[in-house]
């Protein structure tokens, strides 16, 4: 296989129709949750390490998407928990499980709340044990993994479990094993896929969820883009119902 954008685009074109048109059953049981979440004044909670935390910025805070979302990210522990810049120069923070009980801590989390995590492994620490924490507290869980990678890897947590096999919900973002889709003569591979497949699964996941609301009745809680006309506006106006649930409201 060559190496140029032309054969990356078919394969991500391949696997953006794969994801984008498959799992249906699961994409329905992941909306479900999500707008029942919403319809009992919840939050969606997004969390995500490493590259994955673009999955969480895809969901929280965005044009086109609820307002009723919430980003969960390392850094809260130096934003909001008072740790040093230091805390996070370690490579390996997100391997470190204790880190999930103390942004857990930090995050304005109430019962009704429900959970999407992203990582395309599934094993790091902080990931796996978030996830668990958040099913010990009786939250729902949607994961976001690749299925291929993470089962071809060991949980680095000492349970020995993955994200995957503890949510309530499982979606598979369709990328390979090591992410990257074109390999290389030497070794390795360039094309990573999980970002641009995650991101497609959120925007179908909050649809269905809007899909949901519109059929209960309820005005979606969307944002406008602050870049049109009263946008600004608009969506300070719904941000103030979750004043304190949203750290953009804080």
């Amino acid at each position: 296989m060559s190496v140029t954008s032309t054969d990356y685009l078919r394969q991500i074109e391949a696997a953006v129709k794969k994801v984008g048109g498959g799992q249906d059953e699961q994409k329905q049981q992941a909306a479900d949750i999500l707008a029942e979440s919403v319809r009992n004044g919840g939050v969606i909670q997004a969390f995500g390490c490493g590259h994955s935390e673009a999955l969480a910025m895809e969901i929280a805070g965005r044009a086109g998407g609820l307002v009723p979302t919430n980003r969960i990210a390392l850094r809260d522990i130096v934003l909001y928990g008072g740790e040093p810049l230091e805390a996070l120069a370690d490579p390996t923070v997100e391997r470190n499980p204790d880190i999930a009980h103390r942004l857990y801590e930090l995050a304005p989390i109430k019962p009704d709340d429900a959970f999407v995590i992203a990582s395309n492994s599934g094993i790091n620490g902080a990931v796996v044990e978030m996830a668990l924490l958040v099913k010990e507290r009786g939250h729902k869980l949607v994961a976001i993994t690749s299925a291929e990678h993470s089962a071809g890897v060991s949980s680095r947590h000492a349970s020995g479990r993955k994200l995957g096999e503890i949510a309530d919900v499982v979606l598979d973002n369709g990328a390979p094993y090591g992410d990257a889709t074109l390999p290389l003569p030497g070794g390795g591979a360039v094309g990573a896929v999980s970002s641009i497949t995650a991101a497609l699964l959120a925007q179908q996941i909050v649809t269905e969820v809007v899909a949901r609301l519109l059929a209960a009745g309820i005005t979606p809680p969307v944002y406008l883009s602050d870049n049109v006309p009263g946008g600004k506006e608009h969506n300070a106006e719904i941000e103030a119902r979750y004043a304190g649930r949203i750290r953009r409201t804080a």
